[in-house]
């Protein structure tokens, strides 16, 4: 039986708030106006780098202000900005089709040809072979799909169409529609030597004939080739080389899904493509003010505590992970779950802890750039403004306002062996049905703490149908458990404040389970870091215990090959993975403080 609810000191501070009472109203939820104001359509869905996300910032600096919280020591703001990739634009390219016997055409416009936003910049001339789909199924995939078979296209520009084969049965549809993504076209093309790769939209396919329009791309590097797409007028002229057989011809053939359909040289015809990208580059802002402790405590170690949350959200849906339909597509993503739920909790117990006494310094966080790969958290952590090994512990919440059935989820438990018993202790009050779950894991910004050696909790109250689309609206927020999980994670923060000696962090080691079952899938235990240029795979960190670990991989390392595939990026490495088999070692080359290093990577199997 859910508990009654009670006018604690806590609903009682916040109730009285001038700032957020209602005429008429007994007691006001200490957590509703914040998600209401966060969540509006004025902010736009919160974009990390766009007006809406700038507003929320000054909504959060204010309230700030509000209960008496100082900008941390040292900085003259509360706002702490950093860069980061916000989008990829054409800045001008080209492609030149020379034929034999024919003069030289140049295709320069939007219509005709655009680079594809993880294209490196440059100009290539070259031979030009014909790949058909450019599709390769790994042999781990029990289904043989090789478009490169017999085709030597070393030092040549690879033409490729889109998408795949358009007739071919179902299984052969599902066994290929995974490598149909065009970074993983770019990357079978760049490792078998091309110079560059010019995709076409068939006139058989759905768009046919228009070019690939590009999109956002979080990767900061390239995929270390020359790539763009042409449309039918470009594609003409290059397949007017070719006797006796049209693009249509030849495309129909093809999609018969035949895996011997082979591809050819389209001989007498030199490309020369210019792929100029241009990454657009952002600020985004963390918002981050303390109360300094207020009592004199000679005996308290690691002087920090912090409670974050990410204020970020996905804008209209066109960066980032939207799940909205098509019918959505362009609506404001307003994000009053994620994370406006969470931003507003971080509020809440703030204010109920801004006049009490405290041994040490309260950090209230507020990071951006969490949609696109825990940004603003990873730069706190890593250009830290307070030593982190001052911090005593860091309480995250992300998605806390839709709890059911009185749940509560605290992830991250097994980062010291203080959390099951102090959260026993508080929850006497609560009355939670509460899901303690170790692994500190998680896609969230509790990650970067944990990665940074703080002992961590972070409460979540499960996913939803709403999930990263337009209908997550404030109306849909349940705030009469979100009021009652501040109340809970204040007594928690009340006593991390308080106590002597601060929570031991403890590393939890992934843990990973035998081969041989069906739905296991690869498990490396790298951690990317997406928010810095470089190319490779840039580790920010290792999983205790997981196989990149065993193999000797440390945060900082620049993965550079694996498996005999050369990795560019972070998309690369996904598709590596393919190759590996569980419990196989694989040969991993990756770069250390600018000394290339090789090592012997096992991969284990997880659910």
């Amino acid at each position: 039986m859910r508990p009654m609810v009670r006018l604690t000191t806590f609903a009682l501070l916040l109730a009285a708030s001038a700032a957020h009472a209602q005429t008429g109203a007994a007691v006001q939820s200490p957590t509703r106006a914040h998600v209401e104001m966060l969540a509006s359509s004025k902010l736009e869905g919160r974009l990390a780098g766009s007006a809406g996300e700038k507003l929320a910032a000054e909504y959060l600096v204010k309230e700030l202000q509000r209960m008496g919280a100082k900008p941390l020591p040292g900085q003259a703001d509360y706002r702490l900005p950093f860069a980061f990739t916000a989008g990829s634009k054409d800045a001008g390219s080209t492609i030149t089709v020379q034929r034999e016997g024919a003069p030289a055409r140049t295709f320069t416009t939007r219509e005709q040809v655009m680079a594809l936003s993880y294209s490196d910049n440059g100009e290539v001339s070259g031979p030009v072979v014909f790949a058909g789909y450019g599709l390769v199924v790994p042999p781990s995939q029990n289904f043989s799909y090789d478009s490169y078979q017999g085709l030597d296209v070393k030092d040549k520009v690879v033409v490729v169409l889109r998408y795949f084969p358009e007739d071919a049965d179902m299984q052969t549809r599902a066994a290929v529609a995974r490598y149909s993504d065009l970074r993983y076209k770019a990357q079978a093309a760049r490792q078998r030597g091309a110079k560059a790769l010019v995709v076409v939209t068939g006139p058989r396919s759905p768009n046919a004939g228009n070019i690939v329009p590009m999109t956002f791309d979080t990767a900061l590097a390239g995929s270390g080739l020359v790539a763009t797409s042409a449309n039918g007028e470009v594609a003409q002229a290059i397949f007017a080389a070719v006797p006796d057989k049209s693009l249509e011809a030849v495309q129909k053939e093809l999609d018969s899904g035949n895996p011997h359909v082979a591809g050819f040289a389209v001989t007498g015809v030199t490309l020369t493509v210019k792929a100029d990208v241009s990454r657009e580059r952002q600020t985004g802002h963390n918002v981050v003010g303390y109360f300094p402790a207020s009592m004199t405590a000679p005996g308290v170690d690691k002087p920090w505590v912090v409670i974050g949350a990410h204020y970020d959200h996905l804008g209209r849906g066109a960066t980032g992970s939207s799940l909205a339909s098509k019918e959505q597509a362009g609506q404001i993503h307003h994000g009053a779950d994620d994370n406006a739920s969470g931003t507003s909790a971080v509020l809440a117990i703030a204010e109920a802890l801004s006049k009490q006494p405290r041994k040490r310094n309260l950090a209230v966080a507020f990071w951006s750039a969490e949609e696109l790969g825990l940004i603003g958290s990873n730069h706190f952590v890593t250009t830290p403004p307070v030593p982190i090994t001052g911090m005593a512990a860091y309480l995250n919440f992300d998605m806390v306002g839709r709890s059911t059935d009185n749940k509560l989820t605290v992830q991250a438990t097994g980062t010291s062996p203080m959390w099951p018993k102090m959260l026993e202790q508080a929850n006497v009050a609560a009355g939670f049905d509460l899901i303690l779950q170790e692994d500190p894991y998680q896609p969230t910004d509790v990650s970067s703490f944990n990665q940074a050696g703080v002992a961590s909790l972070a409460f979540f109250t499960g996913a939803h149908v709403d999930y990263h689309k337009p209908t997550d609206t404030a109306e849909k927020i349940n705030y009469e458990e979100l009021d009652r999980i501040a109340e809970f994670a204040t007594d928690i923060t009340r006593r991390l404040l308080d106590l002597e000696r601060a929570p031991q962090f403890t590393k939890v080691e992934q843990k990973t389970e035998g081969g041989g079952r069906a739905g296991m899938r690869i498990f490396t235990g790298t951690i990317p870091d997406y928010a810095t240029e470089v190319k490779g795979l840039l580790l920010g960190g290792v999983i205790g215990g997981g196989p990149a670990e065993q193999a000797g991989l440390q945060k900082g390392d620049v993965i550079v090959e694996i498996a005999g595939q050369s990795i560019a990026n972070i998309y690369d490495y996904t598709y590596a993975l393919e190759l590996l088999k569980i419990g196989q070692p694989a040969k991993v080359v990756y770069m250390r403080n600018g000394e290339r290093r090789e090592t012997q990577l096992t991969p284990a199997a997880r659910k």
